[in-house]
C-alpha cells in the first residue's frame, strides 16, 4: 500500500526548491488510479480572419473534402471540428474593426454611443476557477497590450506581449526583495479594505435605505477582493514550477509576425503542463506592418482588404497559411502523449477563430471557427445556416459548462451547442 503525498510536495536543499511532477502516488486513492485531469480552455483569435474560399469545404459532415487551409491541419483532422454559420448578432459598430472588442463578449453594437463592453467568456471561466491555479487566467497579445479579455465591469485586461516577461511571471521565483515588496502590496491592499469596512456603520447611519443597499453590495465586493488577495498571497509561499527550457527571447520587430506568434504559442503547453493556469486567451493582432515572410510585400491589414486582387489574395494566403501552420504546431505539442498515455489536448478545449468572417468586406458573420481537443467527438465540418447564423455564444456556453460553470446562457446565446 502506498502512502499518498501532496502534489505540492517539493524537494528542498539549501537555496533550492524542486517541484515534483504529477505522480501516481499523489492521487488520494493510494496511487492505483490517476486523479482526474483538470479541464482547460484556450481561446485564439486571428483578428483579420481567414480567406473563406481557402478554408471551408463545399459539403459538411465527416467526409468533407480537404481545402488549401485544412491541408495544413490534416494530421489533426480527427482532433478538431470546423464550424461555419456561427457569429455574434448585432455587431454593427462605430468602426469596421470594433468587433475585435467583442469576439469573447458578444456585446452588441461595439463602439457606438453609450457602448459598454461586458465580461468575456474566458473571464467567466477564470472567476469560476478562482485561485485554483497560480493565475486564474493568462491573456496574450501578438504585438501590443490590447486584448479581447474583459472583466465583469467591462474593462479590458491588458495582454502580455513579451514572451520573456510571461516566462518570468510563470517560472522565475524573483528575489527576496521582490517577494517582500509583493507581500507589502498585498498587505496594503487588505489594510485599505479593512479601513473602508470599519466606516460602514457610520456611513449607514447617514444614508438612505437605497444607499445602504448599494453600500452593502459595494462592501460585499470589497470582501470578495480581500479573499482574492489572500489567495494570491498564498501562492507566494509555493515554489514556481521548474521547466527545462531556455528563457524565450523577445522579438523586437513587430514585422516578425510568425516568430512572435510562435514564441507565445510555445508557452501555452508549459502553462498547462505545470497547471499554472487553465484559461488562456491569445489575440493575433492586425497591426504588424509588412510581415517578414517570403513572398509578402504588403501589410497584413491592407492585404485582408484585397478587393479580389489575385496578387493581394496570394500574399494574404501566404500569411494566413503561416499562422495556421503555427496553430498546427501548437496542436502537435498539446497532442503529445505522456508516459501514462495522456494528452493535454484531450482535456484542453482549443478554439481558433476570428471576429471577421470576411475581412475584405468587414463582415462579422459566418465566422471561421475551429474547435480542437477537449474530449469532444471531432473529425467533422459542421455548417450552420449562412443567412441565419447560430449564435457563437451557444458554443461558448458549451465550453463554460465543460469547465464546470453552471451556466445555461451567456450573452446572446440561445442555449448550449451540441457538439458531441
Amino acid at each position: 500500500m502506498h502512502t499518498p503525498i501532496s502534489r505540492r510536495t517539493v524537494l528542498r536543499a539549501s537555496g533550492v526548491a524542486l517541484s515534483l511532477p504529477l505522480l501516481d502516488v499523489m492521487n488520494p486513492v493510494f496511487g492505483f488510479e490517476r486523479a482526474e485531469q483538470p479541464k482547460r480552455m484556450v481561446l485564439i483569435c486571428n483578428a483579420l480572419g481567414l480567406y473563406p474560399p481557402s478554408l471551408f469545404p463545399k459539403t459538411p459532415g465527416n467526409d468533407y473534402e480537404s481545402t488549401e487551409y485544412l491541408e495544413l491541419l490534416k494530421e489533426h483532422r480527427s482532433d478538431f471540428t470546423l464550424f461555419s454559420g456561427l457569429s455574434h448578432p448585432d455587431q454593427n459598430g462605430k468602426e469596421p474593426h470594433d468587433t475585435e472588442m467583442t469576439f469573447l463578449t458578444a456585446a452588441i453594437n461595439p463602439g457606438l454611443g453609450g457602448f459598454k463592453n461586458t465580461v468575456s467568456v474566458d473571464q467567466v471561466a477564470a472567476m469560476h476557477l478562482g485561485h485554483t491555479t497560480r493565475f486564474p487566467s493568462i491573456t496574450l497579445g501578438s504585438n501590443t497590450r490590447e486584448s479581447q479579455s474583459y472583466n465583469s465591469n467591462g474593462v479590458m485586461l491588458p495582454a502580455d506581449n513579451r514572451p520573456s516577461r510571461v516566462f518570468a511571471k510563470l517560472f522565475l521565483a524573483g528575489s527576496p526583495e521582490e517577494q517582500r515588496r509583493q507581500r507589502q502590496r498585498l498587505a496594503d491592499g487588505r489594510s485599505i479594505l479593512d479601513a473602508v469596512g470599519d466606516q460602514t456603520k457610520t456611513l449607514n447611519q447617514r444614508v438612505s435605505g437605497g444607499d445602504r443597499k448599494q453600500l452593502d453590495e459595494y462592501f460585499a465586493a470589497i470582501r470578495t477582493a480581500e479573499k482574492e488577495l489572500a489567495e494570491s498571497e498564498a501562492w507566494l509561499d509555493r515554489p514556481k514550477p521548474e521547466v527545462k527550457v531556455e528563457v524565450p527571447k523577445d522579438i523586437v520587430e513587430s514585422s516578425e509576425l510568425l516568430g512572435r506568434i510562435r514564441a507565445l504559442m510555445n508557452l501555452i503547453p508549459l502553462m498547462l503542463q505545470t497547471d499554472s493556469t487553465r484559461v488562456i486567451s491569445l489575440m493575433i493582432q492586425a497591426d504588424h506592418g509588412v510581415p517578414n515572410i517570403p513572398g509578402v510585400q504588403g501589410e497584413h491589414h491592407p492585404l485582408s482588404h484585397h478587393g479580389q486582387d489575385p496578387s493581394k489574395i496570394a500574399q494574404l494566403k501566404i500569411i494566413e497559411s503561416g499562422i495556421l501552420a503555427e496553430f498546427s504546431d501548437l496542436l502537435t505539442q498539446l497532442g503529445q502523449r505522456s508516459e501514462h498515455g495522456e494528452r493535454l489536448l484531450d482535456e484542453t478545449a482549443v478554439l481558433f477563430g476570428s471576429n471577421l468572417g470576411n475581412a475584405n468586406a468587414h463582415d462579422p458573420t459566418n465566422l471561421p471557427i475551429i474547435l480542437a481537443g477537449g474530449g469532444y467527438k471531432h473529425g467533422r465540418y459542421v455548417a450552420h445556416d449562412k443567412k441565419r447564423n447560430t449564435p457563437l455564444c451557444d458554443l461558448f456556453v458549451t465550453l463554460l459548462q465543460r469547465m464546470g460553470v453552471e451556466a445555461d446562457s451567456f450573452a446572446t446565446s440561445n442555449g448550449a451547442l451540441a457538439i458531441t
